[in-house]
Parts: structure tokens; sequence; C-alpha cells
């Protein structure tokens, strides 16, 4: 592009990010224009005429990619990038920038906001309350089952990278003894790791931040789940895919395990209505939040501000790649 040429940026799907977030424009000469959301029929017409391309989520494949004659670079105001054939960008010298480690403090924090609306049973509580039974019980309190405390319980963490890291700092704070599972089926990785099988059979809660891979789909499934321990709980803010639903939905009805509590769901998002996650939400031991984890304003914000950081980089001549 020549010093005289103009950038067209395309926001595909402006509205994963929160209204109150402020998307400042880049600071080199440019058009702008930006969708709510985006269907993947609609990205050809939408998309036909961008030099850059922010998106999170649409999908943007080869077939697709290879339309758009002006492209030049992709942003992704996240830090996942399976939506996005990257060989064909790489093959096509189209880099793809994405945001990493902005969401070090709020998917912890969300992890531990579900534990302990597990733990102390805040869901069955509440619900109970709403339905009269505190009115009705003739006494200052009454109890719907155990209420657990942290302190004292082993945390069994899988994925040790930052946010992991983060999830077993806060555990120890409320004096719990985290462990870090070795990668399944995986031995000899060394002192931080606690062999997988232990970690399923040993920890009160079991909490996944790693990614989805091949070796990672259907990690917990139902042979783990029978072994956990009855009063465990699992927490998933990490990946859908990583625990089979169908299995974790018997585990629950069975009482296998003590509760389960999700903020991602098997792709695509969002789950069906007729998935297993959805036909859990009776329970008052199972907690669906809907994939916003990473969503904290101050991380948002943070996404936001290093994505433009990463177009203005690009259009200086100092590209970022994912």
């Amino acid at each position: 592009m020549t010093a005289d040429e103009t950038h067209s940026i395309v926001f595909l799907d402006r509205e994963t990010l929160a209204p109150e977030v402020t998307l400042r424009r880049p600071g080199f000469a440019h058009t702008w224009t930006e969708y709510d959301h985006t269907a993947p029929e609609e990205v050809l017409e939408r998309a036909r005429d961008a030099t850059i391309v922010i998106n999170n989520k649409v999908p943007l494949r080869a077939a697709t990619l290879e339309q758009l004659p002006r492209l030049q670079m992709i942003a992704v105001t996240a830090t996942g990038i399976d939506c996005i054939d990257t060989d064909w960008c790489a093959a096509h010298d189209v880099p793809v920038a994405n945001v990493a480690g902005y969401a070090g403090t709020t998917v912890p924090e969300h992890t531990f906001a579900l534990v302990l609306a597990l733990r102390r049973q805040l869901i069955g509580y509440r619900d109970a309350v709403a339905a009269g039974r505190w009115q009705s019980c003739g006494q200052f309190c009454f109890f719907l089952g155990p209420i657990q405390e942290l302190r004292g319980s082993r945390l069994g963490i899988f994925g040790e990278g930052t946010i992991g890291q983060a999830v077993a700092e806060i555990g120890r704070g409320f004096g719990m003894h985290p462990v870090f599972a070795a990668h399944k089926g995986v031995e000899g990785l060394g002192p931080l790791y606690t062999p997988f099988d232990e970690v399923i059979e040993t920890a009160d809660v079991l909490t996944l931040h790693c990614p989805l891979l091949p070796q990672t789909r259907n990690m917990i499934a139902m042979a783990e789940l029978e072994r956990m321990r009855p009063g465990a709980i699992l927490v998933n803010t990490a990946r859908g895919g990583l625990v089979n639903e169908a299995d974790l939905a018997t585990a629950l009805r069975r009482g296998l395990i003590a509760g389960a509590a999700f903020d991602v769901a098997t792709p695509p998002e969002p789950p069906a209505a007729d998935s297993p996650l959805m036909g859990l939400l009776d329970l008052p031991n199972f907690i669906l939040t809907p994939h916003v984890a990473w969503a904290s304003l101050t991380a948002q914000q943070t996404l936001a501000d290093r994505t433009i950081e990463n177009i203005e980089a690009f259009a200086a001549g100092r590209q970022e790649r994912a």
C-alpha cells in the first residue's frame, strides 16, 4: 500500500465486545466499518474491499479468504485463532495478529466464583429461598446438603500456563493445596506435575485451563468421572470439548460427583437447546455461564487496546503475528 492510499478496516463482530468497551480508532488514515455480528455467508459482501479485517469468532476459511483481494491483515480480538485458516494466511503473506495474556486475572476470578458457588451450594439455596423454604422452615436457617470449605482441600489444575498458575495462587490464598496434573498418558514431565490419574482420583476441586487439542478432546469422560471422589466438583472455564458432556450429564444425574460448573460448551456456541449441558440446568449443583470468564471490563478494554496496537504496528511495518 502506498503512502497516499487509505486502509479500509472492517470489524465483523463488534458485539463480541461489551458496549462499555472503548475501541479507539487507529492513528493512521483509514475508513472504519463495523457490524454487530456477521454470518459466514455475509463475509464476502462486507469484507470484499477490506485491507484489514477485525474478527473474533466469524469463520474465515480459504474459500472465503481467497475472494478478498485487498486483504492484508487479520486482527483477532481474542487469543484463539482456530476460526481462521492460518495456513492460507501464511501462504499468502497475510499476518494474523491475536491478543494473548489479557485474561490472566478475569478467568481465575470467574473460576473461583464458580468453585465457591458449588462448594457452598449458592444456587440451590438461592432457589430455595425464592421458593419460600426459608419462611416455611420454622427456624432461623435450613439445610440443603453439606456446605464445604475450601481450606485444606486439594485443588487439581489441568493446564500449567499463566491462568493455571494464577488459579493455583488464589487457591493457596484460600488454604487449598494445588497440584498440576500431568498431561494424560504422558509420564516423566518433572516435579511440577502430579500424575494425571492421581489428580483425577484425589482432588476435591478439578479445574480445566488447557487448550482443546486432539489429545485433550474428551480428556475427561466416564472413565475419569467414575474415578473422581463423590464429593468432588469439576469446573471448566477453558474450552468446550475437553469434557464429554453426555458423560458428565450421566455422572451428575447418578450422583457420581458433587457438582460441575462450565463457562464453555462444545462448539458451536451457544449450545443447542437439546444439548447435554442445557439439559442439566434444572440441577442445583450445575452452573452454566455463557462464555464470559474472560469478559471483565478491564480485560476487554486491554483486549481492545492491544488489538488496535497490533493494527498500528502492522501499518507501521512492525508485523505482529499470532
